[in-house]
Formats: structure tokens, C-alpha cells, sequence
């Protein structure tokens, strides 16, 4: 009679020829035709189909949690911004190379990336100052750096704190042009997502502050999903700042949405905007009487 043990190493044996398979057409290139008996979890054509879409939902809720919490980050300071600016010393050497050539078009476009690479370099430093913050702390009171694992803003704040050899997350997701992991975000705790929906919801889960640095879409995406569950009580409130006073202020105008009766005058008070790295560090250490 089979005992418990031989049920368990059994079933080890048919998961481990199930990802072999699985794995060993990947590798090749190989799509796998469509077979009935095959495992499900191992089944591409299967987790893939429109009705599966629930599953895939759980499963990318799922593995980040579960990989985040064995690493212990709890508490995040998320940093969003622009994937398109460089870091200083990259924008000198592109704004050369165009006055060298001539170019009038490069140029303007070099010196553009010169105005936009401050931002990278405060970004680097506000995340360098919550990493040296987390080095003093006891274990369960330190705050991780949460990007979206990209180049640009979210780089240069994954690179602030690897400056002083803290772990910091990235939060990736899938493009059509593909967006690589920026090479500071820490191995074990980069994570590829399918869904903004899910990705978003994982930089909130955690999140003991947000700063948006300049950016676009993307970022006032995430800016205006957090304010609004913030308005409405959804999620509990947290210190929101937005980087960059004369960016934010051409922008915005959410005083105008007041005026229109559309949000309360209170609503302004959601967040603040700040010119300084230690500035945004401020906001969230008053707002937690640090």
C-alpha cells in the first residue's frame, strides 16, 4: 500500500516532468500543441485562455507577495517618474556630441535632457537618504525603495539605494517595446507584471509614501489612482509628494477643479510639492513625527 510520502514524491515527480516538458519546448521554441492531458498548471494553452484570466490575476497578486514578504519588505517609500531622462553625466556627453555634429535638432534635444537629468540626480539622492534612514532602523521599521523598475527616474532612485548597499524593489511590467529591468534594482526583488492593475496594486499595498517625480502618462496614472483612493478612503491616507515646483505647477491646475465645485478645498491638502531632495524627505517624517 502506498503511504503518504510515496503520494508526495509522486506527485513531486509528475510536476517536475511537467515543467520539463514545458520548459524544454521553450528553450527550443517549440509552441506545445494543445493536449487535454497534460497538467494543467503546466499548460500554456490553458492559463492563457480568456476564461483563465482570473486565475492569472491571483497568481500575479500572489508571487510578489509572497516573494516580498520572505524578504522581509514591509513598509516602501514607491517612487514614480519619468522613464525618458538620463543621469547628469550622460546628458553632457549627449549635448557634446551634438555641438560637436552640428546638429540643431540633437542639440535642443541634448539640452532638454540636460534640464530633465536633475531630476534623475534628485531622485538618486532622495532614495540615497531613505536607504541610509533604513540602515539605522530595527528590521520591520525599514522603508524600501519601490520603483517601476525602468530606466529614467525609477533607475536613478533603484541606484540611490544601492549607493549605500540597501535592497530596493522593481515593480516591471511588460511593453511592446520592451522595458528592461534597470540594473540597480535588487535581483530578488525585481518582479515582471502583465497588468498595470496588479502592479499598481502592489505599489500601494506596502506603501508608506509616494513621491511623483516628473513624467507622463504613466506617472499621472499612478499620481491620480493614489490621490483618488486616497480621497476616498480607500486605502489609508500617506504622505504624496509631488517633485519639481515649476513642472508640477504648469502642469496642473487642480485649484481650477476646486473653483468648479468637481473636488473639495481639502482635496489640496492630499499632498505637497517640493524642490528638494530633503525637502520630500521632510513631508514624510513630519507626517510620521519621525
Amino acid at each position: 500500500m502506498e503511504t503518504t510520502q510515496d503520494l508526495k514524491e509522486a506527485s513531486r515527480e509528475a510536476v517536475v516532468d511537467a515543467w520539463a516538458t514545458l520548459q524544454a519546448h521553450a528553450r527550443n521554441g517549440e509552441p506545445l500543441s494543445p493536449d487535454a492531458y497534460r497538467l494543467a498548471f503546466a499548460d500554456p494553452e490553458f492559463l492563457l485562455r480568456p476564461e483563465t484570466r482570473g486565475i492569472r490575476f491571483q497568481l500575479e497578486l500572489l508571487k510578489p507577495d509572497l516573494g516580498l514578504a520572505a524578504a522581509g519588505v514591509h513598509n516602501t517609500v514607491v517612487v514614480y517618474g519619468s522613464a525618458r531622462v538620463v543621469d547628469p553625466e550622460a546628458a553632457e556627453v549627449q549635448l557634446a556630441a551634438a555641438r560637436a555634429a552640428g546638429d540643431a535638432a540633437a542639440i535642443g534635444k541634448a539640452e532638454q535632457a540636460v534640464r530633465g537629468a536633475r531630476y534623475y540626480a534628485a531622485a538618486r539622492v532622495f532614495a540615497r537618504i531613505v536607504a541610509e534612514h533604513s540602515l539605522r532602523q530595527q528590521p520591520a521599521d525599514r522603508l524600501f525603495i519601490c520603483t517601476g523598475g525602468g530606466p529614467g527616474v525609477m533607475e536613478a532612485a533603484n541606484r540611490g539605494a544601492h549607493d549605500v548597499g540597501v535592497p530596493s524593489v522593481g515593480l516591471n511590467i511588460g511593453l511592446p517595446h520592451e522595458q528592461h529591468t534597470n540594473a540597480y534594482v535588487t535581483p530578488y526583488l525585481a518582479f515582471k507584471f502583465h497588468y498595470f492593475a496588479l502592479r499598481k496594486m502592489h505599489f500601494m499595498m506596502r506603501a508608506k509614501a509616494l513621491v511623483a517625480f516628473p513624467g507622463g502618462f504613466g506617472t499621472l496614472d499612478e499620481l491620480f489612482e493614489v490621490l483618488t483612493l486616497v480621497q476616498t478612503r480607500k486605502v489609508r491616507r500617506v504622505p504624496i509628494v509631488l517633485f519639481g515646483k515649476s513642472y508640477w505647477s504648469r502642469l496642473l491646475n487642480l485649484q481650477m477643479l476646486v473653483e468648479e465645485g468637481a473636488i473639495a478645498a481639502e482635496d489640496l491638502q492630499l499632498y505637497d510639492v517640493v524642490d528638494e531632495p530633503e525637502e520630500a524627505w521632510d513631508v514624510i517624517q513630519r507626517f510620521y513625527g519621525m
